[in-house]
């Protein structure tokens, strides 16, 4: 019988290549299981560890067997402890591991198997990109942040490391064995007290040697100076480059009174998904939140998810809103800009007719992409859902989804929908251009 030895090396976490082969076969479950439970469950809960039931059909291990057309019927069991060559093995099936039958027999349920909020972000968003629409002229902008980078043996005075310099300036002092003061006060009390004794040819012996001494050492002491300029230290700093943010995404939200609890709940999980994959795919790329009703507000990202408002709708608002931010802070000729927009489509006449003006006037030559999900009715879904009649707001749009490429508009009736109207409005797709 052959023995299988595997040598290969494992990382640190010895289960991760066995963990990644199990989700590279398990994706389509998985996925559909993950799906499924953040389309039922809370907004807060779609980035956290998911526990997805997985069919035990699906979790058997792999098994080595001879080939059928060989003649032989021995078979290799990876992991047998229990029986030996010649043993009868009892027939799965009956009453045994997954058995729906009744009875008094021990059964198990289903593997569950626990994705980590890495995992989970990877299959939700795995294909998706925001639209290959870069500008030709968009210019690479880099800040260049100064950042310790050791020592060095020039610079400004202002640099100077004083404890580096003192260190280097002891060690040489040591090494070439520059005397110290305190050799040369020792010797100068010598000859002091030996020039006040009375003089003889022994005494004016020794003071000339101790004063050839000194002198010796005092001449060695000034050669070798306290401080030497190769003994000085700089503090270094190297430039490093810290790239901006070049792309922009403004989220809209209508949060006025013919907004209900539904049709917020259900722009709130479209713009959950949206921040989860722009933090998670483009890590310099700003959010800028916009709620409105008859006026609109840029909000930091805890009052355009979790705070309550209401009021009348008046959409322009927002536009100008948006077109007012980025003529203050993202010019377009350095800026990517992308946009995404959620309402009911409830809206006066005379202001959807503005919203067209700014759309087709100012915002689609500045932006890159701009996208419109309208929330509706689930009991009206068969009636809107495949045709061009709508809301005002619907109908207005219409008219500049016609005139610009990079604009798209779709409907959310139901939470089962938001996944997949996300996944055609942010597929990966060929550059468009727009139209002049």
């Amino acid at each position: 019988m052959p023995i299988f030895i595997d040598r290969r090396l494992n990382p640190k976490d010895k289960s991760l290549s066995n963990r990644q082969r199990f989700l590279k076969r398990a994706r389509a479950e998985l996925k559909r299981s993950v799906r499924n439970q953040v389309r039922e469950g809370r907004i807060a809960e779609v980035d956290r560890e998911h526990a997805v039931p997985m069919p035990r059909k699906d979790i058997t291990e792999p098994t080595f067997s001879d080939a059928g057309d060989s003649g032989r019927r021995q078979h290799v069991l990876p992991g047998n402890r229990t029986y030996i060559p010649g043993e009868l093995i009892p027939k799965p099936g009956r009453g045994g591991m997954g058995s729906s039958s009744p009875g008094n027999k021990e059964s198990e349920d289903d593997f569950r198997f626990v994705l980590s909020r890495e995992e989970v972000l990877d299959l939700f968003f795995e294909d998706l990109e925001l639209p290959d629409l870069v500008k030709l002229n968009l210019k690479q902008i880099l800040t260049f942040k100064p950042k310790r980078a050791g020592f060095a043996a020039s610079g400004s005075p202002t640099n100077i490391n004083v404890g580096r310099t003192m260190r280097n300036s002891h060690g040489r002092r040591i090494a070439l064995g520059r005397p110290k003061q305190a050799q040369l006060d020792a010797i100068a009390r010598q000859l002091a007290a030996l020039e006040a004794q009375p003089p003889d040819t022994a005494m004016r012996e020794r003071i000339m040697a101790l004063r050839e001494e000194f002198d010796h050492l005092e001449r060695r002491r000034r050669r070798i100076a306290f401080v030497d300029p190769v003994d000085i230290r700089f503090n270094r700093f190297d430039p490093q480059p810290q790239p901006n943010a070049s792309a922009v995404m403004f989220c809209l939200m209508d949060v006025s009174g013919s907004m209900g609890e539904r049709e917020k709940d259900l722009a709130k999980r479209f713009f959950v998904l949206l921040h989860l994959f722009l933090t998670r795919r483009y890590e310099r790329t700003d959010i800028v939140f916009i709620r409105h009703t008859h006026e609109a507000k840029e909000v930091d990202e805890e009052t355009f998810f979790y705070h309550t408002q209401s009021g009348g709708t008046v959409v322009s608002t927002a536009l100008e809103e948006m077109h007012r931010i980025i003529e203050q802070r993202y010019p377009a000729t350095e800026w990517n800009i992308y946009a995404a927009q959620a309402s009911d489509g409830d809206n006066f006449a005379t202001d959807s007719e503005r919203c067209i003006e700014l759309l087709g006037g100012k915002l689609m030559r500045l932006c890159q992409y701009f996208a419109y999900v309208e929330i509706i009715d689930e009991r009206e879904s068969h009636i809107f859902g495949s045709t061009e009649n709508g809301t005002s707001l619907w109908r207005a749009y219409s008219t500049v989804d016609g005139k610009w490429p990079n604009f798209q508009m779709k409907r959310i009736a139901a939470p089962a929908d938001i996944y997949p109207v996300f996944r055609e409005l942010f597929a990966r797709q060929p550059a468009l251009r727009k139209s002049a």
